[in-house]
């Protein structure tokens, strides 16, 4: 592996800040953030201040976004990277609009998000690069109440998707349908059904309020012309998460209350693997256990952050006095993700790997097989039987090892599920607390 494989690289983060809605002036709402011209800095009640990679405030255009942020990670992935981005933040902080998680032919064209620009910067790269052959395929899933659900399968009847974990690839998702593009257009029109069938509702706080974790993922194949073991594999992810929620303020009943409920789960998951990594990353704590089997969105996402990915976090805050407190926890778990440590490396294509791991033994076997037929048959027999012993002693070590951690996996599913039981019942308290408090007010009020 080559120096530049080897290298360390943080989690980039950036933070977008959007503008005042009209509801938040008419509620008499101000600004809680300033900006630091010229620096990426963000204020917070004119107290804390952060820095982060970059910081765009809600004068900034979506084009600026992409290019200063985005464009870098689509660098790479020509060069074999896998990439990430995650938008991140409350319910209504703009992560759908920042994404482009919404997108259609017919919207403008400066207002695209993230998506989109990614998709037609791809194709740009593919044409510029005569020399290599593309194969390209898309996949879209959302995260529903810790249900993976494809959002590109045409069936009616869309039923919840594993998940395991492959050696050589990593995650994997089974049955999830791998569409292969050819065009933008074919990826757009990927990108709009998948949008079609995303789960929404209305809320207090916003009236197209994402209910689920939604990741579109492009994969790309490239193999050279002339060199046809050139061969690597690199995977877009563009991820965006539902927000985080209180129901007092979005005044969720039913359905929406227990899509929040879970949401919330999700998110205390994800900040939980933030955390951990960001101690780690920070050199206050090492070899620790990360949650990632906690939740369905921190198994997927085990790849983008700790691990072997190109990473940058867009991190959607919302200007407005009310939601300090929400849009402080944002910075916050934001500050954190900038001391995670991912180490990137060029996804080489298994089989031609392999190939050249094959070469390498034919090589050494030839060797061996000209030192047997100079006369050294009886020391190889005799080290054959000493390695046979050997191999022998290994096999039983990793089985002994399998079974306890086989055994070890149930006892963790059982805390993970006993966990997640006490946080729901927390989140009910605090939901019926915030009832009680509301109706002893009004009481008081009528009294009065």
């Amino acid at each position: 592996m080559s120096k530049e494989e080897e290298k360390v690289i943080p989690v980039r983060v950036a933070v977008r800040c959007r503008p005042m809605v009209q509801w938040e002036s008419d509620e008499g709402c101000v600004p809680c953030v300033t900006f630091v011209p010229g620096e990426p800095q963000i204020v917070l009640s004119g107290e804390k201040a952060f820095t982060f990679d970059f910081v765009f405030d809600p004068a900034t255009e979506q084009e600026e976004v992409f290019g200063s942020a985005v464009s870098p990670l689509i660098d790479g992935i020509f060069n074999g990277y896998n990439a990430t981005v995650l938008a991140y933040g409350q319910t209504g902080s703009g992560k759908t609009f920042t994404m482009g998680g919404a997108y259609n032919v017919d919207a403008e064209p400066h207002a695209a998000g993230v998506i989109p620009r990614a998709v037609h910067a791809l194709f740009r790269g593919v044409q510029s690069r005569g020399a290599v052959e593309f194969s390209i395929s898309v996949s879209y899933l959302e995260i529903y109440r810790e249900d993976i659900i494809d959002l590109l399968c045409v069936s009616k009847d869309r039923p919840p998707l594993s998940v395991r974990e492959d050696p050589k690839e990593g995650i994997k998702i089974c049955g999830l349908t791998e569409r292969v593009v050819a065009s933008v257009e074919d990826m757009v029109r990927c990108l709009e059904q998948g949008n079609l069938a995303r789960t929404v509702g209305a809320t207090a706080m916003n009236a197209q309020s994402s209910r689920s974790h939604a990741i579109f993922t492009i994969a790309i194949e490239q193999r050279g012309k002339e060199d046809r073991e050139s061969h690597c594999r690199s995977k877009l992810h563009l991820v965006d998460l539902a927000g985080s929620e209180r129901a007092k303020r979005t005044k969720a009943e039913g359905d929406r209350l227990r899509e929040g409920i879970t949401i919330n789960r999700g998110l205390l998951a994800l900040g939980n693997v933030i955390s951990a990594l960001g101690e780690e990353g920070a050199g206050r704590r090492n070899h620790h256990h990360v949650p990632y089997r906690d939740s369905r969105l921190t198994r997927l996402l085990q790849d983008s952050l700790g691990g072997n990915s190109l990473t940058l976090m867009v991190a959607c805050v919302s200007p407005a006095d009310s939601n300090l407190e929400e849009t402080l926890n944002t910075l916050r778990y934001a500050d954190r993700a900038r001391k995670i440590k991912n180490k990137p490396v060029v996804n080489r294509d298994p089989s031609t790997a392999e190939l050249q791991m094959l070469r390498k033994q034919v090589q050494q076997l030839q060797v061996q097989l000209l030192q047997a037929r100079g006369g050294g048959i009886a020391t190889m027999q005799g080290g054959s039987e000493g390695q046979s012993t050997s191999v022998q002693s290994v096999l039983e070590r990793n089985r002994s090892l399998h079974e306890a951690n086989q055994q070890l996996t149930k006892e963790l599913q059982v805390a993970v599920d006993h966990t997640a039981h006490l946080c729901e019942k927390v989140i009910l308290t605090e939901m019926e607390r915030e009832k009680l408090l509301t109706r002893f007010a009004e009481l008081k009020d009528h009294k009065a």
